[in-house]
């Protein structure tokens, strides 16, 4: 299916954005709880322009575990703003095919043809499939239902061994867990890094990107510490990221000796001052060279890298291939060598 360029990304101060939960018959409580908590934690806590919405094609449908969820919306306008999460449920991806009424396999397909994001998790993928919006595209689900939702949907490209992948508007996770990872990753896309970090710390979780390998992204990956100067300093670094800056400086930042901090902020990361900076630059650039066409020079000046040159060289030493080699191989090869 062909479907319009998506709608300019929501920020915290754009029109609100709705997150319409599909709610189908004998869904898995955590596939459905896992995002939810995400988007409502940004939305309560960092009054992020979310509004979420709970509908099924009843007013009351029952869990895999046997809990009754009631007064379920109808299915909403379709609206290419929104972002629509297909919890899994407990079927296979065979008899997924019966839990799509008519008019709600009707209500996806026009929803993704307005260019709305949908999203799945677990064996809400192999909803997607019977909904027609799986061929020709990569997806995943859980491992254990990999084999026979290729078979269920040939035309499919069903990947093994990655926790979530975006194909042309569609997300789809392995599920459980996973969709927690899938849901801090939109709302990285959508609201920024910082409001995820923010969102993830209050999960007491980490954030996962999609990839052949296992990717945890370096707003987050560094954050497993409870030294707030350290937290401090960093969050400065994140908002200040294509600016030089000095020791002296984030000492400044953190009210401590330059000493103090280098040790402490080792001691915390694991890593120095200078080297977080360059992972922070390599994240920005990374966003520009995958979803973007801009040279690599304007990259390397948009993510504070003082030329090309030296990006190319943070960029090889950093995932180990060059940055014109990884935007050809797209975003589902990046290799985190740390």
């Amino acid at each position: 299916m062909k479907r319009p360029l998506a709608e300019p990304n929501v920020t915290e101060q754009g029109p609100r954005r709705q997150i319409i939960f599909l709610v189908l018959p004998d869904v898995q409580l955590l596939d459905l709880a896992g995002p939810i908590q995400v988007f409502d934690t940004a939305a309560r806590l960092f009054r992020a322009p979310y509004t979420l919405r709970f509908c099924a094609a009843s007013a009351e449908v029952r869990s895999a575990q046997q809990l009754y969820l009631a007064r379920l919306e109808p299915l909403p306008e379709i609206d290419r703003k929104n972002i629509v999460f297909v919890p899994g449920t407990g079927t296979s991806p065979a008899q997924s095919r019966g839990l799509l009424a008519e008019p709600t396999k009707r209500w996806l397909q026009e929803s993704y043809q307005a260019g709305t994001q949908i999203a799945s998790i677990c064996s809400g993928t192999a909803v997607l499939g019977a909904a027609g919006l799986l061929d020709r595209r990569r997806c995943t689900t859980h491992w254990e239902f990999v084999a026979e939702l290729q078979s269920c949907y040939p035309m499919a490209r069903v990947l093994d061994d990655v926790l979530y992948v975006q194909d042309q508007g569609i997300i789809t996770s392995a599920g459980v867990t996973s969709g927690i990872d899938m849901a801090l990753w939109l709302l990285e896309q959508d609201s920024g890094a910082r409001m995820t970090a923010e969102v993830a710390r209050q999960l007491l979780v980490y954030l996962r990107r999609n990839g052949l390998e296992r990717q945890v992204s370096v707003y987050l990956e560094y954050r497993a510490h409870m030294n707030p100067c350290i937290h401090k300093v960093q969050d400065w670094l994140v908002e200040h990221v294509g600016e030089p800056t000095s020791l002296a400086e984030l000492a400044s930042v953190g009210q401590t000796s330059e000493r103090s901090l280098a040790r402490a902020f080792k001691a915390a990361t694991g890593i120095t001052p200078y080297r977080y900076h360059q992972l922070l630059r390599l994240e920005v650039a990374a966003q520009l060279v995958y979803a973007s066409t801009l040279p690599f020079e304007t990259i390397a000046m948009k993510s504070g890298f003082s030329d090309a040159r030296q990006f190319r060289r943070a960029w090889r030493e950093r995932f180990g291939v060059s940055p014109t080699l990884s935007r050809q191989r797209g975003n589902d090869t990046r290799l985190y060598k740390d």
